[in-house]
């Protein structure tokens, strides 16, 4: 279900199909190997953009033969380091989410998007219905000893997101909520997966 509102202006972005969702305000740890890659992160600090995830749907992630959704998400690459294998590691931060309308790929391999952002969310207060899941966000996101503010569990965006990130869901149900763009709706598809989940 395709449910998000697309803005007129387009932009070109260095795609990067991944066997993984990325949510606006994720966090995202990647090895680089492949050249393409490497030069789209060296263009990326140079330049000061950032590039597009989208889930691989066909195909795999080394490799030219992939088929991806067409819905992704902005990384902005944060930090860096080299590995002890002598790999490039980045963390990157999810930012604007997208929509590729067509895509060209570069000589070196790398597939450039033409894309269109979606609308910037609007905070909406999280509706005493879904207190629950902000509840067992606290939960987890403690268990896991990761800090936040704590005021971001009445946001119901963000709540919702952090969800979907650690929630015990396939790559198709993230996307999904990817797709989403009203957050009470997602917040919706969220509770009613809940009671599969007995251990949260």
């Amino acid at each position: 279900m395709q449910r998000y509102t697309i803005r007129v202006s387009n932009a070109e972005l260095p795609l990067f199909p991944l066997n993984t969702v990325l949510f606006p305000g994720g966090i995202l740890p990647l090895r680089i190997f492949e050249p393409r890659y490497l030069d789209m992160v060296k263009d990326c600090m140079r330049n000061n953009h950032g590039f597009g995830v989208c889930m691989i749907i066909q195909g795999e992630e080394v490799g030219q033969n992939t088929a991806s959704a067409a819905l992704g998400c902005e990384a902005r690459i944060v930090d860096f380091d080299q590995t002890p294998d002598g790999l490039l590691a980045i963390t990157a931060l999810g930012e604007r989410r997208f929509h590729v309308e067509q895509v060209k790929i570069r000589s070196n391999g790398l597939v450039m998007g033409e894309v269109s952002w979606l609308a910037a969310a609007q905070d909406v207060a999280l509706a005493p219905e879904y207190f629950v899941l902000s509840q067992i966000l606290q939960r987890v996101l403690d268990k896991a000893e990761i800090s936040f503010d704590k005021k971001q569990l009445e946001n119901a965006d963000w709540v919702s997101w952090r969800l979907a990130e650690w929630l015990p869901l396939s790559n198709l149900e993230r996307q999904e909520l990817l797709q989403e763009s009203d957050a009470q709706l997602r917040l919706q598809n969220l509770l009613e997966k809940i009671p599969n989940f007995q251990s949260i």
